[in-house]
This record gives structure tokens, C-alpha cells and sequence, in this order.
């Protein structure tokens, strides 16, 4: 299996903008700590993290021509194993018709659009920083259903009710992880501007 030093270099290769690289980095460490929780290996759950949107700034299209069926093919021709291809393509079923079966898969959907939401939160606060978010922070935002609109709330619920976590515990799981990268995150606590 490549190295995580592998799939980095395939991220940095393959996608230029800041906002995209954190995301993978944030759905790394969500999923490593997916992997600790339930006695698996972290190494492959975070670099199906890493890399679950590589191809996504060159191939925006989510569709068979588009994203990540042709991350797919790229990984593919690149020597990384079936189960990280296949949990990767079960993250758009809707394009690709794999839908999310074992825990690593199922880990990954509801990790993915947790952290952008996190990060939103974060974001909305005075010091724009991830270690000064709770979960009830989080909650209170989740029930506006203007903020971070685009999320699917309802699709988190679900993938965290197919790992058997209570909603709550899955929002401080991926919190937690994030907090541990604030920093590479861009998210570690800034000055208040006066």
C-alpha cells in the first residue's frame, strides 16, 4: 500500500486551493480517529481520508467523467488497493452505484460533510478558532437551517446512526480530531479584533 508521504504528494499534486487541502486533512483525522475507536488500522482509514477528494479542484463534475470516478481510475493506475478505491467511490453513490457497506466506508460519509459544518461553526466565532467549539455550539446551529445551508444535516444523522453513534458523540469524535490539527487547519485561535 503507498505511504501516507505518497498520498500527500498525490493530494499537493492534484489540488492547489487551501480550503480543499484542510478538508482532506480534516476528513484524515476524523477518520483516523474512526479507526482507533474501533480497533482498525488508522493508516488505511486516513489515507482513504487524504485522499477521498484529491481529483475533486481538477474534476468538479460529480458524474462518471467527473469526480471520483476518475480519482478513481488515477489511484487505480497508482497501486492503491481496491478497499481504499472502493470506499472512496462509496462517498457518490448517486454517480457511482457503490453505496457505503463496511465501517471504513460508512466512517467516510459521515465524517465528510461533518467537518465542513465544523468548520462553518468555527468560522462564525470571534476567534475563528475550532478548539473554542462545543457540541452544543454545533447543535445550535444545526437546527438553523440557513447556516452552512448546503450541508445535509439529515445525511450526517443517518451515517452516524450506520456507525452506531449517538449524534452528539459523533459530532465531539470529529471535533476532537479536529481540534489536534487547529493549526494545520488554519483554525487555531486568532487575536479578536477590538
Amino acid at each position: 500500500m503507498p505511504s501516507r508521504h505518497e498520498a500527500w504528494a498525490l493530494v499537493t499534486e492534484y489540488t492547489t486551493q487551501p480550503h480543499l487541502i484542510r478538508h482532506m486533512l480534516a476528513v484524515e483525522a476524523a477518520m483516523v480517529a474512526y479507526a482507533r475507536r474501533f480497533g482498525e488500522d488508522p493508516e488505511l482509514w486516513g489515507l482513504v481520508g487524504l485522499l477521498h477528494d484529491f481529483d475533486y479542484e481538477r474534476y468538479p463534475n460529480i458524474s462518471v467523467e467527473g469526480h471520483p470516478v476518475v480519482g478513481s481510475r488515477i489511484l487505480r493506475e497508482r497501486g492503491y488497493p481496491e478497499e481504499v478505491i472502493r470506499a472512496i467511490l462509496s462517498h457518490a453513490p448517486e454517480v457511482t452505484g457503490i453505496h457505503p457497506e463496511s465501517l471504513m466506508e460508512r466512517a467516510l460519509v459521515a465524517v465528510d460533510e461533518l467537518t465542513g459544518f465544523l468548520v462553518a461553526v468555527a468560522l462564525v466565532r470571534p476567534t475563528k478558532s475550532i478548539l473554542d467549539v462545543e457540541v452544543r455550539s454545533v447543535k445550535k446551529k444545526w437546527k438553523q437551517k440557513e447556516f452552512a445551508a448546503a450541508v445535509d444535516r439529515a445525511e450526517i444523522e443517518a451515517a452516524a446512526a450506520a456507525l452506531g453513534v449517538p449524534l452528539d458523540e459523533h459530532i465531539q469524535t470529529v471535533l476532537d480530531a479536529m481540534k489536534e490539527i487547529a493549526s494545520e487547519l488554519g483554525l487555531e485561535r486568532q487575536p479578536v479584533q477590538a
